[in-house]
């Protein structure tokens, strides 16, 4: 890779994430970390508002953007690649989003490049998920969002029914099933569910604030520190 390519790559990465380490930006463009310090150190000088400094991270300070880009042929056809599976495996509000977003994408491509992505063999027929999963994963994907409360009737493995009320905090694709995370006030703890096993839910006007020991964010530290903790596949 050329230098002013390495340059402008540094750049893309460095405004497309909060925070980026220098060890993120030598592995992601296989170069040393001195190299990178020495890169960064040269774009401060010509004036690119890097903020941070080696050993914390970078970010790119307000204000400062690059031109759009456009995307090869190879990058757009991935887009129409992803754009079909993920229409297959998500609620109807979200495919039609995917589907508006991916023609506007589509529209701006040179006719060429255009051609060859609406061209790619590669297809996922909607047949992932019944109407009702769907529709559920919506309200869910939503109440996440407006954290909201939720109450359901749900049914474990065995059949043996149970009310809940649950703090929604993420929804997981496993390959065949979804399931949510969430914090159950009746176990008190973190738990996960499969959204075909969700007999009625509701969304509750009461919303939820971040609290010590029930977020997304613990429930993953957890996750990482002890393997013994239930993971977003445990299910009830």
């Amino acid at each position: 890779m050329r230098r002013a390519d390495r340059l402008f790559q540094i750049v893309q990465l460095i405004r497309g994430r909060r925070l980026t380490t220098a060890a993120f930006l030598a592995q992601r463009l296989e170069v040393s970390d001195r190299t990178i310090y020495r890169d960064v150190s040269d774009l401060q000088r010509q004036g690119v508002p890097i903020e941070g400094e080696a050993g914390v991270g970078y970010r790119l300070g307000a204000g400062f953007d690059l031109p759009p880009l456009m995307f090869t042929h190879d990058e757009a056809a991935a887009l129409v690649a992803s754009a079909r599976l993920a229409q297959s495996w998500v609620d109807p509000a979200m495919a039609k989003d995917i589907q508006t977003a991916l023609g506007k994408i589509l529209s701006v491509l040179p006719p060429a490049a255009r051609v060859s992505a609406e061209s790619l063999a590669l297809f996922a027929p909607a047949l992932a998920l019944d109407d009702g999963t769907r529709l559920r994963l919506q309200t869910l994907r939503e109440a996440v969002q407006s954290r909201n409360k939720l109450r359901m009737d749900y049914h474990d493995v065995s059949g043996a029914p149970s009310q809940r009320v649950v703090r929604p905090l993420g929804c997981f694709y496993w390959g065949r099933v979804w399931t949510f995370s969430a914090w159950c006030e009746l176990r008190e703890d973190f738990r996960g569910f499969r959204l075909d096993r969700i007999d009625c839910i509701e969304v509750l006007p009461e919303r939820f604030r971040d609290e010590p020991g029930k977020t997304l964010a613990e429930m993953l530290r957890r996750l990482q520190q002890d393997p013994a903790e239930p993971r977003p596949s445990q299910l009830q």
